[in-house]
């Protein structure tokens, strides 16, 4: 059975796909289309993408993708704390929106915390909410901290989302974060589930524990670290794959289960926090 996660009221399968990096080659716009079909057509429905990405080139790669495939997709982009103002964001999200060719999103996140107050930028979210522009609202790189304040205000707890920096080699939000989001039934997005990058990068593709226990199961060491981060709930991954081969992959690790015994001997490798750690983000 697919493993889904819920974003208040609707379910998606727990492996999206990310687009970080894409759309800064013209000769690779392609593949990266073809990449993107592709994992829509294996059921990988949420798209993930950002403004800030290739200045927004990201997202007209993700447009080119989707169409004649927007109802099939999951649609989520992210807006520059910047452009988080009552004002700016709606004209931010409207660039979004021209640039993916579409007339909504069904997401719509503060790629990370700046300037603008917490409460204005609520107030934004609510009104592309009203225009029918965004489905639902929600942040990325918020610590527990920053998460404690945006639900103390009002109209905070109708955050959707939490991305942050999450893989087996940077466990920290498992400490308190994760537990929080858990709590007020927040989903957390895993970018960087394969710890392409971070503070913490370790190359966990060549570690010879997590290699034996895929070569046992018959998978391969990136599906594995894939499992392992959809393994709690409410939590899913947004890799990204820019090969055909990849997004099929990354699709066979929403049906792969670890057991009690393969859980332990990850977690004798790469313990989980025992402190509070600072948040990882890149």
């Amino acid at each position: 059975m697919t493993k889904t996660v819920t974003f208040s009221d609707q379910s998606v399968p727990a492996i999206g796909q990310g687009t970080w990096y894409m759309g800064e080659e013209s000769s690779k716009r392609g593949q990266e289309v073809a990449a993107l079909q592709a994992g829509l057509e294996h059921g990988l429905k949420l798209i993930d993408t950002a403004e800030m990405y290739a200045d927004g080139g990201a997202e007209e790669v993700v447009g080119e993708a989707l169409r004649g495939r927007r109802d099939s997709t999951w649609l989520v982009s992210k807006v520059y704390p910047w452009n988080a103002g009552v004002v700016d964001a709606v004209e931010a999200c409207e660039r979004s929106l021209r640039r993916l060719q579409t007339d909504y999103l069904d997401l719509y996140l503060l790629h990370w915390r700046g300037t603008v107050p917490l409460e204005e930028t609520i107030t934004a979210m609510e009104k592309l909410q009203q225009a029918g522009k965004i489905r639902r609202w929600g942040v990325s790189n918020f610590d527990s901290s920053d998460l404690k304040e945006l639900l103390a205000e009002e109209g905070g707890n109708a955050c959707a989302a939490n991305q942050v920096l999450y893989h087996l080699a940077s466990r920290g939000i498992e400490y308190d974060l994760l537990p929080d989001c858990q709590q007020h039934a927040i989903p957390v997005m895993a970018y960087c589930p394969l710890a392409q990058a971070g503070r913490l990068r370790h190359d966990l593709l060549t570690h010879p524990v997590l290699n034996n226990i895929a070569q046992q199961k018959g998978i391969t060491t990136a599906q594995l670290l894939l499992a392992w981060v959809i393994r709690k709930e409410g939590v899913m991954a947004i890799p990204k794959a820019s090969s055909l081969q990849h997004v099929a992959e990354n699709a066979a690790a929403l049906e792969v289960v670890l057991s009690n015994e393969e859980l332990a001997l990850i977690n004798v490798a790469f313990p989980p926090p025992n402190r509070k750690m600072p948040l990882d983000v890149v």
